[in-house]
């Protein structure tokens, strides 16, 4: 009741504010019996509709189903809980739908093997595309921007970015995100999840991203590493990083659907803002297996471009017209010279049904054999899927 009647309260006084100063209304919906038990202690299963901007923190109970709605943002200072086993759903009208985690908020979302959290559409007969997805924002390092200043989010128009490596934004484990990617335009679209500025201190493994419209993962700059990572028939990137992005990828899953783009495309920054920071994404990829739909003109299992480095270490990639494709050149976009100096290579990496192991459109000449793929032509062995993905990632 005493969250009831605060709540009243708080939308009075934004009706009042929106009298005056003639901004949109912020609309909470939010029925949750771990907040205010019904209004009366009831505690009887409900259907609870999430949308807006919360002030407060969010604990979902697993008596109750959710379904979001609109816009869900958790704005700093508060964290949202999702039990494990719980499967939220979204209403199926595209960009405008998705959960935002705030700079300076956390989401804790600790899913097991047996019991995964699901973040699905609700239609009868879901696609991608059908909402938009998970987003989170930090105070961790970007290149788009320097010192303390922050860029602002494609979706949700959030602040990110910052000082911070060691940001904490919360945790994820089985987390499993589908039918994500509603776009709102050409230039906004979201992905499966879209890790904006996130620092270190945030727990980021066992995720999966699955019929995505757009990317299923995006790094935009930051620290965060994650682990055990897949990502089934994403219609456009399966990996995504820009804006300086230094964290781990260990373990990883990509397979390709009929529509699909690269498994990885890596910018060392964002090419339609400016590297203002003056350094450069250099990630560590350690056990990756990229499963294309079969060696076809135009394809490219990895794309690095726009100056990134990079460290990968046992790769498998099958079923490509091209393995890697390098581009730059030898002003703003120095990716030829990242290989040359060994801030960019390859160690253990196998092609099957490949024709071409690597393209070099950097204009910097480089020995394939000797600069980028420093050892192990043939030696990659990937990640062991079939042992962490079991049991709750789909489409295997």
């Amino acid at each position: 009741m005493k969250n009831n009647l605060l709540l009243g309260l708080a939308l009075i006084t934004m009706l009042f504010s929106c009298t005056t100063d003639g901004t949109s209304d912020i609309i909470i919906n939010d029925n949750s019996v771990t907040n205010n038990n019904n209004g009366n202690g009831n505690t009887d299963p409900q259907t609870i509709f999430l949308s807006g901007t919360y002030t407060e923190n969010l604990t979902l109970n697993a008596n109750n189903t959710y379904k979001v709605n609109g816009s869900l943002i958790m704005a700093s200072g508060t964290t949202l809980t999702i039990p494990a086993g719980m499967t939220i759903k979204a209403l199926a009208s595209g960009a405008n739908v998705y959960i935002a985690i705030a700079q300076g908020a956390k989401i804790i979302a600790n899913g097991t093997a047996d019991n995964p959290i699901v973040l699905t559409s609700d239609a009868s007969s879901p696609a991608a595309g059908d909402w938009g997805g998970l987003i989170i924002l930090g105070r961790a390092p970007i290149n788009s921007v320097t010192g303390s200043a922050t860029s602002t989010s494609e979706i949700a128009s959030l602040p990110y970015g910052g000082t911070n490596a060691n940001d904490d934004s919360g945790s994820l484990r089985y987390v499993r995100v589908e039918y994500s990617g509603g776009a709102a335009d050409g230039q906004s679209e979201n992905n499966g999840f879209s890790f904006y500025g996130v620092g270190n201190g945030t727990n980021v493994e066992y995720i999966q991203a699955y019929e995505g419209k757009d990317d299923g993962i995006e790094f935009f700059g930051g620290t965060v590493n994650a682990s055990y990572v897949s990502v089934i028939n994403a219609q456009d990137d399966s990996i995504d990083w820009t804006e300086g992005y230094t964290g781990t990828i260990t373990n990883a899953y990509v397979k390709h659907g009929a529509e699909h783009d690269k498994a990885i495309e890596a910018d060392g920054y964002n090419t339609d803002f400016s590297n203002a920071a003056g350094y450069f994404s250099k990630p560590n990829i350690t056990n990756l297996t990229i499963i294309g739909v079969g060696n076809t003109v135009g394809t490219e299992a990895i794309r690095l471009r726009a100056g990134t480095q990079g460290i990968f270490t046992n790769l498998v990639i099958q079923g490509f017209e091209e393995g890697f494709d390098l581009d730059g050149d030898a002003g703003d976009n120095p990716t030829g010279a990242g290989v040359t100096n060994g801030h960019l290579n390859v160690t253990n990496v196998t092609f099957t049904d490949v024709t071409l192991k690597v393209k070099n459109d950097t204009g910097v000449a480089f020995n394939v054999n000797g600069d980028f793929i420093i050892s192990g032509d043939g030696n990659g062995t990937g990640t062991n899927y079939a042992t962490w993905g079991a049991g709750w990632t789909v489409g295997n």
